[in-house]
């Protein structure tokens, strides 16, 4: 495989000295003293957090998490990061640090179940939004946000980051969109991580520092039996979407971001729990979904057993085209010519040597902070620029509800037609029904909240 570094170092230069230029003329002047507060403060809100941190002088004046642990741990770190070394008021209830702070972004860094309802509070408070994908745990709460998004005029940067990906827009720009690949029929993605637990904790109290009542908030109360905040929330749908809604949304949405696709005509999906099934996790770790275009398919696979299809390309994607292949995940992306022709590999671009704290940082993923902080800056922009951001709600409601919808073909066994004006599934009054979950005694849902005018 012929690697041309010359040509790779040129273009990440040029992506760099992009980042750069809006972040001179953005970033720093601009976005100095916005008021900033992260509602989750686990390991992925306090990432995206610092990324924002790393490119633009914000003042981060709330912090909000159930877990007391967790809370005072982010303040800490937060103060130490700040120019002002202050540390950020604490809320264990996002309601009440919301109705003391008037913010100008608010980022999103909780469980699935949280999402719609605390961008929606944060957006009626006046913020902008950094939400974590996917953007519901239902298809109506998505379309709610949507709505609250539009009707607020409020940005909401969803936490797809391969758009920000610099060899991911290499290859959109300098394959597809050059016509190397001809035409693109057909799509592959996958997942073969073991991602699915085999744990059987037993019931136990709760811990003093947790609120677990409101950790669970709208969604159904499962005994305690452990820490749910780490991964084991993602064990069970009453709080996500499985594999499905937790690594497709990024392959699809990469995907539909590159070929320019929007709504899936339809959308079919089989699978279950066909071989872990002695654990308490009720997720399943075998599913296919497809999801089909005019004149092309993208199909999904993820199984978390067994060994994965090609061991370089374990979370992926491959597009197919009469003129070549083109195979990409977060780490690099290949270009294959079918006959004469050069192949093109480009990897991921790691930032060490600008930003040498990401080296210091438990638990970073160093290939994504790079496209993390291009999210953020790209935020930053739409804000000031006023023009939707690169991952746009709308685009993050097509991918989430996507394969939010995939889930449930697999659970009635038939394929789904999805009405996003209408709202409804075509010919499918039992499918429609499943568009909108039921919420615990005390929580209203957004899109109940909307219809009647109070969102």
């Amino acid at each position: 495989m012929n690697l041309n570094r010359r040509e790779f170092i040129t273009g990440t230069a040029a992506l760099l000295s992009l980042a750069a230029f809006v972040q001179d003329v953005f970033g720093l002047e601009k976005a100095a003293g916005k008021k900033v507060a992260l509602i989750g403060t686990g390991w992925y809100g306090k990432s995206d957090l610092f990324r924002l941190l790393q490119v633009a002088d914000v003042e981060v004046v709330a912090l909000c998490d159930v877990d007391k642990n967790h809370l005072e741990e982010a303040g800490r770190l937060v103060a130490g990061k700040q120019k002002s070394q202050k540390t950020p008021a604490l809320y264990e209830d996002y309601r009440k640090l919301l109705a003391e702070h008037k913010l100008d972004i608010v980022i999103i860094g909780t469980p699935d179940h949280w999402h719609a309802l605390m961008a929606i509070a944060a957006i009626k408070n006046g913020a902008h939004v950094y939400l974590q994908k996917p953007v519901s745990v239902d298809v109506l709460e998505g379309e709610a946000v949507l709505a609250a998004a539009r009707k607020y005029k409020r940005k909401i940067q969803i936490g797809t980051q391969r758009r920000s990906t610099a060899h991911m827009i290499d290859a959109k720009e300098n394959i597809i969109e050059k016509g190397l690949l001809g035409k693109i029929s057909h799509v592959e993605m996958c997942c073969y991580f073991h991602m699915k637990s085999n744990a059987n904790p037993p019931e136990q109290p709760v811990p003093s520092f947790l609120n677990y009542d409101l950790w669970t908030g709208p969604a159904p109360l499962r005994p305690y039996d452990g820490l749910p905040h780490g991964s084991w929330w993602r064990a069970f749908m009453e709080y996500g979407n499985g594999i499905t809604g937790d690594m497709c949304v990024h392959m699809f949405d990469t995907v539909r971001w590159m070929l320019k696709l929007g709504w899936p005509k339809r959308i079919s999906a089989t699978g279950g729990i066909y071989v872990q099934k002695d654990a308490k996790s009720n997720i399943a770790d075998t599913q296919t979904a497809i999801f089909e275009y005019d004149d092309l398919n993208c199909v999904w696979n993820h199984r978390t057993w067994g060994a994965p299809a090609d061991p370089a390309y374990p979370w992926s994607f491959i597009i197919y085209g009469d003129k070549g292949t083109l195979k990409g995940n977060t780490m690099k992306y290949e270009f294959i010519p079918h006959g004469k022709g050069e192949r093109i590999l480009r990897e991921v671009l790691f930032e060490r040597e600008k930003f040498p704290e990401d080296l210091k940082e438990p638990r970073i993923e160093l290939n994504a902070a790079p496209a993390t902080r291009g999210q953020m800056m790209n935020l930053l922009t739409a804000i000031e620029k006023d023009h939707l951001p690169v991952a746009d709600i709308e685009e993050g409601h097509i991918s989430s509800a996507s394969c939010i919808l995939a889930n449930i073909s697999m659970e009635l066994n038939r394929p789904l037609i999805y009405d996003p004006i209408k709202k409804k599934i075509v010919n499918d009054p039992e499918a429609t029904k499943k568009l909108k979950r039921t919420y615990r005694k005390g929580w209203e849902h957004p899109y109940d909240s909307w219809i009647k005018g109070k969102v």
